[in-house]
């Protein structure tokens, strides 16, 4: 019989098996690339706080509004007003020599009819160093019937308008019995002879103002 050639077995190929976490590394690109919870809100967060600092700071450095605020220094304000007799006064008839401006609420009233009385006892006293004007949102004619009932002897400026009262910082808002109102804060002003504010009395209480006054004008 011929002889059967044996072959050999064909050696398998080895497969390499790969082990379960040897998956594909993501690249460095990918992972940059992903942004983190944590991340998101803290940019947010920097970006809102940042124009509320910005306005914050604005807000510190605006200064605060001065109109209408008068103080010692500032130079008085021009005005052109008429008086009980309906003769017009101005700041500029005033120039040269020193003078006395109290704005007044009203006419005739408790309060008022007081400081009014005690600048007219005053009155000699004050003509040898400074004149007195009182002022106050009240007409002429209301004007002509208090000086004349108390016999005032000095001049009284209508200010209907609230000119000058607006110029002087005196006309403000008030309030009473919790009800809030527009009205005259009682303030007098010592100018000296080149029309600067010497003395400013704001918010002035009616007892022993009148002296004050005086020894401050004769001071001048």
């Amino acid at each position: 019989m011929p002889s059967v050639k044996k072959t050999k077995p064909t050696p398998k190929l080895a497969v390499k098996k790969t082990a379960p976490g040897n998956k594909p590394a993501r690249t460095p690109a990918a992972k940059t690339a992903k942004i983190t919870p944590s991340a998101k809100p803290a940019s947010a967060s920097v970006a809102r706080a940042a124009p509320k600092r910005a306005a914050s700071k604005a807000a510190l450095s605006k200064p605060s509004p001065s109109k209408g605020v008068l103080d010692v220094g500032s130079h008085a304000p021009a005005f052109k007003l008429k008086d009980q007799s309906g003769k017009e006064v101005s700041s500029a008839s005033l120039a040269g020599s020193p003078y006395v401006l109290y704005f007044y609420p009203k006419d005739d009233t408790t309060g008022c009819t007081k400081q009014a009385c005690g600048f007219r006892d005053s009155y000699r006293s004050f003509g040898r160093v400074a004149r007195v004007l009182g002022v106050s949102p009240d007409s002429e004619a209301s004007h002509a019937r208090f000086a004349q009932k108390y016999g005032l002897p000095f001049t009284l400026l209508a200010d209907p308008d609230k000119t000058l009262a607006n110029a002087y910082g005196v006309w403000v808002k008030k309030q009473n019995y919790g009800r809030e109102y527009m009205g005259i804060s009682r303030s007098t002003f010592l100018v000296d002879a080149k029309g600067v504010i010497q003395k400013a009395w704001r918010g002035v209480r009616v007892d022993g103002h009148v002296d004050l006054v005086l020894d401050a004008a004769k001071a001048l």
